[in-house]
């Protein structure tokens, strides 16, 4: 099937500012695109782009004075089944890890798994090593933290998510990811479009989503503790370390943001 995926931001700039932008599809999903993921910007300004760490494409610019707006409209391929989910691989020993998962072992700015390594255990020590594990930490974490929009901090890290049970799709990421590392498991924050195809009607707005990768036998393998459900139309835009890695926009400098869409929507009566 085919998805029609976009986004439209609008800021607000006291005086001109520099502004990070990670909005595109990911390189992964690009050659899924039918029409392609063009940014655009009014007014039209400059800009560059580059690849950070973590292969994300970044784009720079320098925004005005004054109101701007940021959007795209693309299409996109889908299998248009639910993800496939296998919860019975087993757990990579450390010494065996290729050296690109060690970086997600670490604690991060979010994910501070040193602060959860004895809950991590008492919790999920008894579990089977592997996809079983993972699983179990998605279970609890999709039980412990209850979702509203109205309790998103941008400052929350995943020991203040256990200790307050409450929070947003990125809460939901940060301390399953947490927990993972805790656990010896490599685990890495993921941004994404995701549709609401499959799920029962009214849809809640659009809005960008958070899940992981956890890095298990037989490679990087997705989970979403906040759905805890196999999904359909996930596009990933971004990977990091936890959502300082991964933020749609980093402005450098004060800004309000006055408008935001973002659509995931199937494109009906097309294969």
């Amino acid at each position: 099937m085919k998805l029609r995926i976009g986004y439209e931001l609008d800021y607000d700039f006291p005086q001109p500012t520099p502004v990070i932008l990670m909005l595109h599809v990911h390189f992964s999903r690009v050659s899924d695109l039918a029409a392609p993921d063009q940014m655009r910007i009014t007014p039209a300004v400059p800009v560059s782009a580059y690849r950070d760490g973590f292969g994300n494409w970044c784009t720079r610019l320098l925004a005005p004075q004054g109101r701007m707006r940021i959007t795209a409209d693309a299409v996109i391929e889908d299998s248009g089944l639910p993800e496939a989910f296998d919860r019975s691989v087993g757990q990579v020993a450390v010494e065996n890890l290729p050296e690109e998962c060690i970086v997600f072992l670490l604690p991060s700015r979010f994910c501070d798994s040193d602060q959860l390594l004895d809950l991590a255990w008492q919790l999920f020590g008894h579990t089977p090593p592997g996809g079983a594990r993972v699983q179990a930490i998605c279970d609890f974490v999709h039980q412990r933290i209850a979702f509203n929009y109205n309790d998103a901090s941008v400052g929350r890290t995943a020991s203040d998510a256990y200790r307050e049970g409450r929070g947003v799709c990125r809460d939901y990421a940060h301390l399953a990811v947490a927990f993972c590392r805790a656990m010896n498991i490599p685990a890495r924050y993921c941004t994404c479009y995701l549709s609401d195809i499959g799920t029962p009607e009214p849809y809640p707005p659009g809005d960008f989503a958070a899940s992981f990768e956890a890095y298990l036998e037989g490679g990087w393998q997705i989970f979403d503790p906040r759905n805890n459900s196999p999904r359909i139309g996930r596009v990933l835009i971004a990977r990091g370390r936890d959502a300082a890695d991964v933020a749609i926009a980093t402005t450098f400098g004060p800004n309000t943001l006055t408008g935001f869409k973002v659509w995931t929507d199937e494109i009906r009566g097309e294969a």
